[in-house]
């Protein structure tokens, strides 16, 4: 079924620093309207660092919105008109200390496409050179380093629970064993 949800009229609702609200009316193929709260996002990147052990260097911090610590990797906001690679070397820097030899693009996904327009840009790091971090005034981080098989474990236990975050440990799972069965 090839349905497209034509937008009669945009409304906005909220413009903010991180994210702006409008709410579409739109068409319905049978020709009946309704209403779509979209939440627009620049996008961000986001990268699994993994040193030469198959460690994952992730950054717990409290999540004002989840009301929690949450066992993450470092991701940010992509500025307007910057590339999602330079992103997410600014924000491994930043959020940990680290800069990579090598930086590979995995894939990309939207966070939660019901409601959003974001769309996360996934990178692998490797070849870690570690250094000192240098968060934005308002983060609080601590940095952990974990285990691969452990940090599988950890989601279907509930200790990661970060979407991007399970996404990206799978797909470095993945990774892994192919290269293992070479």
């Amino acid at each position: 079924m090839n349905t497209i949800e034509k937008t009669i009229s945009t409304k906005k609702i909220y413009e903010g620093k991180i994210i702006n609200l409008r709410i579409d009316t739109i068409e319905l193929p049978d020709q009946k309207y309704s209403k779509r709260e979209i939440v627009e996002h620049n996008g961000g990147s986001a990268v699994i660092p993994v040193t030469a052990d198959n460690k994952i260097v992730f950054v717990k911090q409290y999540r004002k919105a989840a009301e929690d610590y949450l066992i993450e990797i470092p991701a940010g906001k992509i500025d307007t008109g910057e590339d999602p690679r330079d992103c997410v070397i600014r924000e491994l820097k930043e959020e940990t200390g680290i800069i990579a030899g090598t930086i590979d693009f995995l894939f990309k996904f939207y966070s939660t496409p019901g409601f959003s327009n974001e769309i996360i840009h996934l990178y692998a790091a490797y070849d870690l050179e570690f250094g000192n971090p240098n968060p934005d005034e308002d983060e609080y981080i601590d940095i952990l380093k974990i285990d691969v098989d452990e940090a599988i474990k950890m989601i279907f236990n509930g200790e990661i629970i970060d979407s991007k975050t399970i996404s990206a440990i799978l797909a470095i799972k993945s990774i892994i064993d192919s290269k293992n069965n070479l």
